[in-house]
């Protein structure tokens, strides 16, 4: 089926294609192992580098598996021949053996010209997961981790963010995005089209003096990382910084996982029905409301945690918890400043009233040792007994 794709790579590749092509059997055989023989593979085929030694490896692969690949080329249609372009990396794909579609997309400019185009690349990519029930295989490198950790710095991010690109990662609906390159250098996908003979896409809105411009003017900020500033870096260490960097990443993932693995055993204490329902009996000097340690006019879906139990935690831990309480009721995309209100809530306390946030909103109820933080999404916001 894959005929083409088989003599490009060869029965015992070298060099750079060996390097894909053993990152994509590794990939693969993980998410098997732990998922099982998915019903097909989708990859995302912009014809960059990056994603051509992608497609190609994974199609060759993905047959001696026999798994069918389906690729999506997504045509943000920004400029003139994007289109006839899209088409052509769709027929290379095809000559290899996979169902390769083009998605015509708008953009519609929101967040920027690169957030928007990668937004409207993920949706299209995740209609086609889900349509196929198949987990999606993206091209990234190491030089995109070390871009996005030095991009993520820039913005004072911590763990949680720095960990930047990760191997494999679910979406909340279920969609598996694999990134088998991961650990690859940009110049093995290069080096591996070159010996495949492929040329690759070469997109000018790339460019760091491209057509694209951010919202005040200046350079794409991914391209300026990529084209400026992690070569002033090497220049000035005297070292290629992009092996630390993704190290850097990969560091700041254990230690997320620690944190957030600590969080979830603070929001089970700190929520935990039968501690909340004494303190409801306290708290009334009767009988414990009904509704497993809900209130009576707290409504269904709302988040209630104990300010006892979350202040004793580290800060990383508690605006965790915070946070996943807030998830728990329904309110999402909560900033920085949003879990430092909640946490003033916690160990700042001074009489402040509800906290407005994003879908929703959070109030300390109750007093001293018995004292809760509740959270409820907008249209089902708590009555609560305010602190006497």
């Amino acid at each position: 089926m894959c005929a083409d794709a088989s003599r490009l790579v060869g029965a015992n590749p070298r060099g750079h294609l060996r390097a894909c092509s053993l990152a994509v059997r590794e990939s693969l055989r993980a998410f098997i192992d732990e998922a099982g023989v998915p019903p097909a593979l989708v990859v995302g085929l912009s014809g960059g580098a990056d994603s051509l030694a992608l497609a190609l490896t994974v199609i060759d692969v993905a047959d001696r598996l026999g798994i069918p690949v389906v690729t999506v080329t997504v045509d943000h249609g920004l400029r003139e021949g994007s289109g006839l372009e899209a088409r052509r990396v769709a027929d290379l794909a095809a000559s290899w053996g996979a169902r390769a579609l083009v998605d015509t997309v708008t953009v519609d400019g929101r967040g920027g010209p690169e957030g928007a185009a990668r937004d409207a690349r993920r949706a299209a990519l995740r209609a086609v997961a889900r349509r196929e029930c198949a987990p999606i295989l993206l091209g990234h490198t190491m030089d995109d981790q070390a871009e996005t950790v030095l991009l993520r710095l820039a913005r004072g991010s911590g763990p949680s963010s720095l960990r930047a690109i990760a191997p494999i990662s679910r979406d909340a609906d279920g969609v598996t995005w694999l990134r088998p390159l991961l650990g690859l250098r940009r110049k093995d996908t290069e080096g591996a089209c070159a010996q495949a003979g492929l040329t690759p896409v070469h997109d000018p809105t790339n460019d760091v003096d491209g057509p694209w411009r951010a919202a005040d003017g200046s350079a794409l900020r991914r391209s300026a990382v990529r084209q400026r500033a992690i070569p002033a870096l090497a220049a000035a260490l005297g070292v290629d910084p992009v092996p630390a960097l993704a190290r850097t990443a990969s560091l700041c993932a254990a230690d997320d996982d620690a944190l957030n693995d600590w969080a979830r055993t603070l929001t089970a204490l700190a929520s935990d029905e039968q501690a909340l329902a004494s303190d409801e009996q306290a708290l009334s000097g009767g009988a414990p409301h009904v509704g497993e340690g809900k209130r009576a006019d707290e409504p269904a879906g709302a988040s209630s945690l104990r300010v006892a139990d979350l202040a004793g935690a580290p800060r990383a831990v508690r605006t965790r918890a915070l946070r996943e309480a807030a998830q728990r009721a329904g309110i999402r995309a909560l900033s920085g400043t949003h879990l430092d209100a909640l946490d003033d809530l916690v160990v700042a306390w001074r009489g402040q009233g509800e906290i407005p946030l994003p879908g929703g909103g959070a109030r300390r109820v109750g007093r001293s040792g018995r004292a809760r933080i509740v959270l409820a999404a907008r249209g089902r916001e708590p009555t609560v007994l305010r602190s006497q």
